[in-house]
């Protein structure tokens, strides 16, 4: 399989909502900030909408998980699935969020100990404990390698299908956007530039030319010469 292929800041929101791009410095970081704020418009079921070239995200529980898993060294990694949460959260919530994850057998591990895919995995338990109604995915697979991140990239779409909350995915790949996504948004300036819905049977081919006409149609709007790339 090809390396994919990757742009500067490219964003993508998956699931059920738009997914995203934008170059550096096009509003995208700032955009992601304001959903994990909650400071967007009306709509408490709809994830998302179009309003003026802007995105107005739905209320509602919210989790993240950033491109570095943030865990605290001190504690062990089944405690750092439930720091932040109310009151005295027992280790048996954690531990069922590590077993949707594949870390299970890590519950009781130093952070330090883990693999760099294992760590996201935590980041992502951590995410999950707090039963999210948007999930924000803020570059999480951008430090994986790119065996560890096919495999991350399957595990996200299997807890979408089983969990049904909404998905936004920020990420520096195109490939991968239109692997995850439902729908893209291209940004610039802050604003959203062009929308991009994913036509695609689920689970998705990247040899499907259907595929490899939305990542040309994507890339090009990004700026990226394809015809170029091709040769």
């Amino acid at each position: 399989m090809a390396a994919p292929h990757r742009r500067p800041a490219a964003a993508a929101r998956a699931v059920a909502s738009p997914q995203r791009y934008g170059s550096v410095g096009r509003g995208r970081p700032r955009l992601a900030r304001a959903d994990r704020r909650g400071g967007v418009g009306p709509g408490r079921r709809r994830v998302a909408d179009l309003r003026h070239g802007h995105l107005a995200a739905a209320r509602g529980r919210r989790a993240v998980a950033f491109q570095a898993p943030r865990l605290m060294p001190w504690k062990k990694v089944w405690r750092n699935v439930v720091l932040g949460l109310p009151g005295r959260p027992e280790r048996a919530l954690a531990e069922r969020a590590l077993e949707e994850v594949g870390l299970g057998h890590r519950s009781a591990a130093w952070p330090r100990t883990l693999s760099g895919g294992e760590a996201q995995r935590a980041s992502l338990a951590r995410a999950l404990v707090r039963e999210p109604d948007l999930l924000l995915l803020d570059e999480p697979f951008g430090a994986l390698d790119a065996l560890t991140r096919i495999k991350a990239q399957r595990l996200v779409g299997e807890l979408w299908r089983r969990r049904g909350c909404a998905v936004l995915l920020v990420t520096h790949d195109v490939e991968e956007a239109v692997l995850l996504a439902d729908r893209v948004l291209v940004m610039d300036r802050g604003a959203i530039a062009h929308e991009q819905p994913i036509d695609l049977d689920r689970p998705r081919d990247i040899t499907d030319p259907r595929f490899a006409e939305l990542r040309a149609e994507l890339l090009e709007r990004l700026g990226v010469d394809t015809a170029a790339e091709a040769a």
